[in-house]
């Protein structure tokens, strides 16, 4: 039987602002494993081990994120380095978490459009796709053991996974049934859809304090003012309408720059549901629509996007890059540069909305971490959110194992790599890197052999 030590009764310092900045500049560079990975890894360093916030404020932050559209772990990040260092926090948290994987993403980009057609190259994108299967399983099991806590949380969970499995129903919808299931369930077994604990609070009072604990007052910046909501607005909106105009002016309104800017700015605002939600509507609008990508193309980004650090939504950038490479932006001679231009436009388009949405939906959402009538609908949809995630992990795996379709036949290699990357996770609780770089591996000696 494990015996938990006794929780550390001596609240920690507050954290300064160098600690920050060398900590996200820390989480840029090794938040692997797509967004339950990255928020697990938050969950360990900042309520666990630094104890810079407790656990319900942090589930309260992540349930809000997991409402927006565009990527929950970038958002939360910013959230948490807004709640403790102000607009500087959260901007550099934010900032942080995605400029390590931009610049390698850009890196990686060049030298696949170079040298990505070597069988080499293609055998290890081989070897690192099953692999990525067993991640994506593993991510769902671990937010599902954080999060499902009793029978109802359970069940919603089935029934947002066989809404979208077998009913192919939207995930909005099924984001908005959750919230009503839970708004519902809180007011019907109240202590069931009470944040952060099983039943009520009879384990919170176990936990050793935190910086921002669950009674510590809302910091005097994340109070709720309305002069600071329309001032916050104005310059998100300002910086997307200064940048969208320039492209326009530059290339024109039908120009791929200008086209990429307003489409990823549909994608960041129109798309629920993560990362795995948003790339359908990617591949039809950069894949099929406009062209700027194959379809073969659009997979291996995937690829890469998955065994980089950051949200796997960064594969836009690949997708901006090969497009802007596509098109020549600077002459043919200017490849790179276009490409790493398109990556930046695509980028900044894409993740624009969610600082806003932090920095403009915070100071409401922190007035409401103690009142259940609204973190019972949040709780309920973190619950949708596991199932749904159950359901790609199964539509990953079918089109890894499946290539050809039910009739080609298992791909064997694939499986026994799936197998062994599986394996790795939940019997050896091994870390992503080395996952990914021995199935990588893997697939090379596949592809060799």
């Amino acid at each position: 039987m494990r015996t938990d030590p006794a929780p550390d009764a001596t609240a920690p310092r507050p954290p300064s602002r160098a600690e920050a900045l060398r900590f996200w500049l820390w989480l840029g560079c090794v938040s692997f494993g797509g967004p339950a990975g990255q928020i697990a890894i938050m969950h360990t360093e900042l309520v666990e081990r630094r104890r810079w916030l407790s656990e319900r404020r942090f589930l309260h932050a992540l349930n809000y994120c997991m409402v927006l559209p565009g990527p929950e772990a970038q958002q939360l990040a910013t959230y948490i380095g807004w709640l403790m260092h102000r607009t500087w926090g959260g901007l550099v948290a934010g900032g942080l978490f995605v400029l390590p994987s931009l610049l390698l993403l850009i890196g990686l980009s060049w030298g696949y459009m170079a040298w990505g057609d070597l069988p080499p190259v293609a055998a290890v994108f081989a070897g690192i796709k099953p692999a990525v299967t067993a991640l994506v399983l593993h991510a769902a099991w671990r937010v599902g053991g954080r999060v499902l806590r009793h029978g109802w949380l359970w069940a919603i969970a089935a029934a947002a996974f066989l809404a979208i499995f077998a009913l192919g129903m939207p995930f909005p919808v099924i984001v908005l049934l959750a919230g009503v299931a839970g708004w519902v369930g809180g007011r019907w077994r109240p202590g069931q859809f009470r944040m952060g604990t099983a039943h009520g609070d009879e384990t919170a009072a176990g936990h050793a304090p935190a910086v921002i604990d669950d009674d510590t007052p809302t910091p005097a910046h994340a109070r709720f003012s309305a002069a600071r909501c329309r001032a916050v607005l104005a310059v998100g909106l300002g910086l997307w309408a200064a940048v969208l105009g320039a492209l326009v002016a530059w290339q024109g309104w039908q120009g791929a720059a200008a086209q990429m800017g307003w489409f990823f700015t549909k994608a960041a605002l129109l798309t629920f549901g993560g990362a795995y939600a948003v790339l359908p509507y990617v591949h039809q609008g950069a894949v099929e629509h406009y062209q700027w990508l194959t379809a073969a193309q659009m997979m291996d980004g995937l690829a890469l996007g998955e065994t980089t650090p950051g949200p796997l939504i960064m594969v836009v950038a690949f997708v901006g890059f090969v497009g802007g490479w596509g098109q020549a932006w600077f002459g043919p001679d200017s490849l790179f540069l276009a490409g790493a231009a398109a990556a930046v436009v695509v980028s900044f388009f894409t993740f624009l909305p969610s600082f806003v949405f932090i920095l403009l939906g915070g100071p409401f959402i922190e007035s409401t971490h103690g009142r259940l009538q609204f973190t019972a609908p949040l709780t309920g949809i973190t619950a949708a959110v596991v199932g749904v995630m159950l359901n790609l992990a199964l539509f990953f795996a079918a089109h890894v194992l499946w290539p050809r379709g039910w009739a080609g036949g298992v791909d064997w290699g694939a499986a026994a790599i799936g197998l062994g990357a599986a394996l790795a996770l939940f019997r050896f609780q091994a870390g992503v890197i080395p996952v990914v770089l021995g199935s990588g591996l893997a697939g090379l000696v596949l592809g060799l052999f």
